[in-house]
């Protein structure tokens, strides 16, 4: 009986598992330049002392779904969506350059350049930082941020920093805990001058919210089997005892 108990105990842990990564998913439905998570899991032998008789569900990692989200125009300045391919270039919690499709951005009281979660936004030579109070602010479609300093006359727009855009491949990348996204083999990405961005406008995320609940309710009824096998496996159990108790 241990055999079905085992596989079992295994399927009801992924089947868990594949429930909180659709559950995220369904939470940042309205999350800026999110990216859904697959969930995935495969049968593997489990070897160890004595033969190799047990199976156990292993976790995989598959990846991200790298759609793209729908584009809102919002006509404000410092909203900017990307086009196409590519990401945003930011400054991770850790000092380290990530990357991030979310363009709603905004101007910290020091001036620097930042996300809406307070992330400095990366040029070409480090964090974008503009000169404060300002009047204006542009944001080009190759990412140049030019700024019209409170005071000075209307025509005097200057060019404070140009935002970092890198297009990786997908199969470079990946995403971590905090739902940035980081090359695989620790690098930083090289900026792609054919990157370009819509500015007025934000991606939204690119979850599908009755997909993710049909699949939530499969996964639940899965989990639903996976006990079922499992107390059925301790009747059998129980019913083997009685059965040595009368031959005995």
């Amino acid at each position: 009986m241990d055999h079905l108990l085992y596989i079992a105990m295994s399927g009801a842990k992924e089947n868990m598992n594949g429930i909180a990564v659709r559950a995220n998913n369904l939470a940042n439905t309205g999350t800026v330049g999110f990216k859904a998570d697959f969930e995935q899991a495969r049968a593997m032998q489990a070897f160890g002392e004595g033969l190799p008789t047990r199976v156990f569900s292993l976790t995989e990692q598959p990846g991200q779904n790298f759609d793209a989200g729908a584009i809102i125009m919002t006509e404000r300045e410092l909203d900017v969506a990307i086009q196409g391919e590519g990401w945003l270039a930011v400054q991770a919690p850790d000092g380290n350059e990530a990357y991030t499709r979310a363009g709603n951005l905004q101007i910290n009281a020091f001036g620097m350049l930042e996300t809406t979660n307070g992330l400095a936004v990366m040029g070409d030579d480090g964090p974008i930082q503009l000169p404060v109070p300002l009047a204006k602010v542009e944001i080009a479609q190759d990412g140049t941020v030019s700024v019209l300093p409170q005071g000075a006359p209307a025509d005097a727009m200057v060019a404070a920093g140009r935002i970092k855009l890198v297009r990786p491949l997908n199969s470079e990348i990946e995403k971590g805990n905090d739902g940035l996204f980081r090359r695989k083999d620790g690098q930083l990405a090289e900026a792609d001058i054919n990157v370009s961005l819509l500015k007025g406008a934000i991606e939204t995320s690119n979850v599908n919210a009755v997909g993710e609940m049909t699949y939530m309710i499969s996964l639940q009824r899965q989990f639903e089997l996976q006990v079922k096998m499992m107390k059925s496996a301790e009747e059998m159990d129980q019913q083997q005892n009685q059965l040595l108790r009368i031959t005995g």
